[in-house]
């Protein structure tokens, strides 16, 4: 589906969040070493432990306010948080406050994301929404790719004047969705009651969520989702620490009596930015590619390559080894994201897409309580030994995918 022909509100959220993101990617990486130089690196390990609560928490919130309220109301009530903990974060002068901010951030985002994916869902055919969310993915992505090397040099050195921006982007963007976004609930899903109190809606929103998640359908696909997100997230959290410590310093490439030495930060950092030029570059043609691949085909594929892919970086240290196993578990990431979207916005009744979306926050958050065991557990565990365990959750999300889209055709959703 060609960019002239989206309608003009995902237009303007994709400039807007293409650019907030690059700056998100200045200084999201740096967090945790920012606390840790602040108050230690043990009590930032604890302390990175909560945001994902608030975002849980946040993201259900935002489900179920955005088939209440709206998709824009919520968009707008997201970027504002957003926005105000930007100018919290720059005026702050204790890293206290540094870390509601942090939080706050992390909240309004939440909030925001369950609203937003429901409108690509209310604009979008079924047929073309992968390719959509795979657009938004790969402007995303750009972020990922320049927004840590330039954060390296203005988030520690320019802080307050890198907040000020975000703050001031965000700003402009707040402008833009109420200028010139428009709503798109669908009229049956506003089920607003005249008169009730905020106490009734509330119950009867967390009443919904409680249908939700008795919905085994939604549960196994839950489990599966995260099982699979745990190789996928060690990009961040095991792979460094092996890496760093296994992985010997060597040449990139030899030239006569010249070579490029990286240490093993470095080749950490080039694998870093590799994953992510792959996404930039892959991501839409990869969608393309798979558009007529049944969605449990696709989901299987993603859980065996991000698991082989995974696991195969702890059977050499060799540079170019880890460059072609990243290239291996990026293409099982990437392959992964836009279906996921796609499905969930299929599979949620239209009078409940918003806590649908909301609800499906539960895999990130879940999985990012999980992946760090890795951490943990390596300084007991060999690498090889890790690899297993993070091929183990591959395999089980690959049963449980299974089993998933078993149930999804012998008991398909109705919407009554």
């Amino acid at each position: 589906m060609q960019l002239r022909l989206w309608d003009h509100n995902l237009r303007v959220r994709l400039i807007g969040e293409a650019l907030f993101n690059m700056l998100f990617w200045m200084y999201f990486p740096f967090i945790t070493v920012y606390f840790g130089t602040a108050l230690g690196n043990h009590m930032a390990g604890m302390l990175m432990t909560i945001p994902p609560l608030f975002s849980l928490v946040g993201s259900l919130l935002g489900g179920a306010l955005t088939d209440r309220l709206g998709r824009r109301p919520v968009m707008l009530l997201g970027a504002f948080l957003q926005m105000t903990m930007f100018v919290l974060f720059a005026v702050s002068a204790s890293h206290w406050v540094d870390y509601i901010a942090f939080i706050g951030l992390g909240l309004g985002g939440a909030i925001y994301r369950p609203a937003s994916a429901a409108m690509v869902a209310d604009l979008v055919l079924p047929e073309n929404r992968r390719e959509i969310f795979a657009t938004f993915t790969t402007a995303n992505n750009i972020g990922a790719v320049l927004g840590p090397a330039l954060g390296a040099i203005f988030f520690f050195h320019y802080r307050q004047e890198l907040l000020w921006t975000c703050a001031l982007v965000l700003l402009l963007y707040l402008i833009a969705i109420f200028i010139m976004v428009r709503e798109t609930m669908p009229v049956v899903t506003n089920n607003t009651q005249t008169g009730a109190s905020i106490r009734d809606v509330f119950k009867e929103q967390w009443r919904g969520y409680g249908i939700i998640f008795r919905d085994k359908v939604f549960l196994v696909y839950t489990l599966a989702g995260i099982c699979a997100l745990v190789p996928i997230m060690q990009l961040d959290l095991y792979l460094p620490v092996y890496i760093i410590h296994e992985v010997p310093a060597q040449a990139l490439f030899t030239w006569k009596d010249a070579s490029l030495m990286l240490t093993s930060t470095e080749i950490f950092g080039w694998i870093l930015g590799f994953n992510g030029l792959l996404f930039v570059l892959f991501i839409l043609p990869v969608t393309k590619w798979l558009h007529h691949w049944k969605e449990r085909d696709v989901f299987i594929l993603s859980s065996l390559l991000s698991g082989a892919g995974t696991f195969a970086l702890g059977l050499s240290t060799h540079f170019w080894f880890l460059f072609l196993c990243t290239i291996i578990f990026t293409f099982g990431e990437m392959m992964r994201s836009p279906v996921t979207q796609s499905f969930i916005s299929r599979y949620a009744p239209e009078n409940a897409r918003g806590q649908y979306m909301g609800a499906d926050s539960l895999q990130p958050t879940i999985g990012k309580f999980l992946a760090p065991v890795t951490v943990f557990l390596s300084s007991w565990v060999s690498p090889l030994g890790i690899f297993t365990l993070i091929l183990l959750f591959a395999l089980i999300s690959v049963v449980l995918y299974s089993q998933l889209f078993r149930m999804y055709v012998e008991k398909p959703m109705t919407t009554d």
